[in-house]
């Protein structure tokens, strides 16, 4: 192997290895689409029964950004479950993502505008949040911010860190997502295209099963109005 490759290879935390793995099962494109169908397609998709967790990634056709990687999350945490992870009654039951508005639940505070996903694992103590490109690893978990808007007025994605690399001297991100147009799959941008960059890393699977307010009072107004940066960045814990 490559010493740089075997490096980098080394260097990845261990669930960020399911968390890849876990990408690897999932489909390849199946169209994108955010219409009222893909959310019933994606409640299709997860099953819970027996205690157990399933997802069936292929049922979530078409899809979306923030879908494909909560879906990503779910099969990473069945995976774990096979592993010896407990997942009480009331958590499989609070997984399941049935329409919940933003800030309302686990699905709903993933789905949310701004910074879902990040304010959840601060919320339950699921991992760190950092926003330093220079940490990142591939299988962080990472919202993509295409302009200085947090929040209603916001052009976001949801997606799933690769690496980065240089594409004719021009330095790119490298990522997994529900992309525009195909679905499924990965994708390059210049980093120049992006505005703000926020990672979360699993460390803590456990904690899913801490309980969680049903709503999210700071998520739930971001449907109707902005955030600042130094507010969100209080609100998922990289302020203290």
């Amino acid at each position: 192997m490559n010493p740089v490759v075997a490096e980098v290879e080394s260097s990845i935390p261990p669930f960020n290895r399911t968390i890849m793995d876990s990408i690897a099962s999932m489909p390849k494109q199946g169209g994108y689409s955010t219409s009222g169908s893909a959310n019933q397609q994606l409640l299709r998709a997860v099953i819970t029964s027996d205690g157990i967790l399933r997802v069936d990634a292929s049922r979530a056709i078409p899809s979306y950004c923030s879908e494909a990687t909560y879906l990503v999350f779910l099969k990473t945490l069945a995976r774990l479950q096979q592993q010896g992870l407990t997942l009480s009654p009331e958590t499989l039951k609070s997984l399941r993502p049935a329409g919940q508005p933003d800030g309302v639940g686990i699905w709903g505070r993933w789905n949310a505008n701004g910074p879902g996903t990040a304010r959840l694992f601060h919320e339950l103590g699921l991992g760190n949040n950092f926003s330093d490109l220079n940490r990142a690893r591939p299988g962080d978990f990472l919202k993509i911010f295409w302009t200085d808007q947090i929040g209603a007025s916001e052009h976001g994605h949801s997606v799933i860190f690769l690496g980065t690399e240089s594409r004719n001297g021009m330095p790119c991100l490298r990522f997994w997502s529900s992309n525009l147009h195909e679905g499924y799959g990965e994708k390059t941008v210049p980093l120049s295209r992006i505005r703000r960059m926020l990672f979360s890393r699993l460390e803590s699977p456990e904690n899913i099963n801490r309980p969680l307010p049903n709503r999210d009072g700071y998520l739930s107004r971001l449907e109707r109005i902005s955030s600042t940066p130094e507010e969100m960045e209080i609100q998922c814990g990289l302020i203290r």
